[in-house]
C-alpha cells in the first residue's frame, strides 16, 4: 500500500467557531478577553514561582510547568481563531497546519501528563510525609517534568506523521477553529481507517497510563484523609487536591468527548465546544483554580509586593 503523500491541496481555510456575522465581533472580544486573562494569569504564576523562594517546592516546581504547558497551549490556537472572526478567509498553509497540530497534540498530551505527575506528588506528600523530601528529589522531579514533555512530543510525532500520510485533493474548507484530527480525517481523499485506530489506540492509551495513577494516588489519599481526626486536618487535604482534581475531571471529560467519537455534521457543534472547554477555558482557569485558595501562593505575591513597593516609596520620598 502506498502510504506516501500526494496532496494536492496547499492551504487550508479555517471555518472558525461560527458562520453567523452578528456573532463574529462579540465573540472575538470575549475571546480576546479570555486569552489576555490566560497569558496574565498563567505568565504571573509561572514568574511568581520562579522567583519566589518560599514556592520552589515540588509541588509548585510541577505547577509552574503546567502554567508554561498551558501558557504554550493557548498561544497555539487561541490568536488563529482570533483572525477568524474578523477575516472573511482565514487561511493556513499545509506545512503550519500540520505545524499547529503537531504543538497543540504536544501540549495537549503534556498537559495530561503533567496532572498524572502531580497526583503522584500529592499522593507521596500526603500519604508518605516522612520520605516526601527524600522521594520527590530536584532529580526526580526533573525527570518526570523530562518525561512528560518527551512524552507529548512522542505523542505529537506519531499522530502528525499519520495526518501527513492522507492526500487532501477537493475540499480545504476545515469546519473548525483549528487543525485537528477529526475535521481532518473527514477532508481527506484517502482511507482513514488507520488514522482513526491510531487516534482510538493512542487516546486510549494516553488516558489509561495517566488516568491510572491519578485514580491510584487519589483512592490512598481519600483513605488517608477520612482517617485524619482533625477537622482542620481533613480540610487542608481537601483544600490541596481539590484544584488539581476539578482540572482532572474539566480536560479529560472534555479530551475524551472530543476524540472518541466520530465527526459527524449532527455534533459538531458539540465537538467545538468540548475544543473550546480544554483548548481555551481550562488554561484561562488553571492559574485562578490554583492560586485564588492558597495562602502558600497569596502570601508569596504579597511578599514580593511588598518587597518592590518599600524601595519605589524610598526613592520618590
Amino acid at each position: 500500500m502506498d502510504t506516501g503523500n500526494h496532496s494536492t491541496v496547499t492551504e487550508f481555510i479555517l471555518m472558525g467557531l461560527t458562520d453567523q456575522p452578528e456573532l463574529q465581533i462579540p465573540l472575538f472580544l470575549l475571546f480576546l478577553q479570555i486569552y489576555i486573562i490566560s497569558m496574565i494569569g498563567n505568565l504571573g504564576l509561572f514568574l511568581l514561582i520562579r522567583i519566589s523562594s518560599q514556592l520552589h517546592t515540588p509541588m509548585y516546581y510541577f505547577l509552574s510547568n503546567l502554567s508554561f504547558i498551558d501558557l504554550c497551549f493557548s498561544s497555539v490556537i487561541t490568536p488563529k481563531m482570533l483572525v477568524s472572526f474578523v477575516s472573511e478567509k482565514n487561511i493556513i498553509s499545509y506545512s503550519g497546519c500540520l505545524t499547529q497540530f503537531f504543538f497543540f497534540c504536544t501540549f495537549c498530551m503534556a498537559d495530561l501528563f503533567m496532572l498524572s505527575a502531580m497526583a503522584y506528588d500529592r499522593y507521596v506528600a500526603i500519604c508518605s510525609p516522612l520520605i516526601y523530601t527524600t522521594t520527590m528529589s530536584q532529580r526526580t522531579c526533573f525527570l518526570l517534568v523530562v518525561g512528560v514533555y518527551t512524552l507529548g512530543v512522542f505523542g505529537a510525532m506519531t499522530h502528525t506523521c499519520g495526518l501527513n500520510r492522507l492526500s487532501f485533493c477537493g475540499n480545504n474548507v476545515i469546519s473548525h477553529y483549528f487543525c485537528d484530527v477529526p475535521p481532518l480525517l473527514k477532508l481527506s481523499c484517502s482511507s482513514t481507517h488507520l488514522n482513526e485506530l491510531l487516534v482510538m489506540l493512542l487516546v486510549g492509551i494516553s488516558s489509561l497510563i495517566t488516568t491510572i495513577p491519578i485514580v491510584i494516588s487519589y483512592a490512598f489519599i481519600l483513605s488517608n484523609i477520612l482517617s485524619i481526626h482533625s477537622a482542620k486536618g481533613r480540610s487542608k487535604a481537601f483544600s490541596t487536591c481539590g484544584s488539581h482534581m476539578v482540572t482532572v475531571a474539566l480536560l479529560y471529560g472534555s479530551t475524551i468527548f472530543m476524540y472518541c467519537q466520530h465527526a459527524t455534521d449532527s455534533n459538531l457543534m458539540q465537538q467545538k465546544v468540548a475544543s473550546v472547554i480544554y483548548t481555551i477555558i481550562i488554561p484561562m482557569l488553571n492559574p485562578w483554580i490554583y492560586s485564588l485558595r492558597n495562602k502558600d501562593v497569596k502570601e508569596a505575591l504579597k511578599k514580593i509586593r511588598n518587597d518592590w513597593t518599600v524601595p519605589w516609596y524610598k526613592w520618590h520620598n
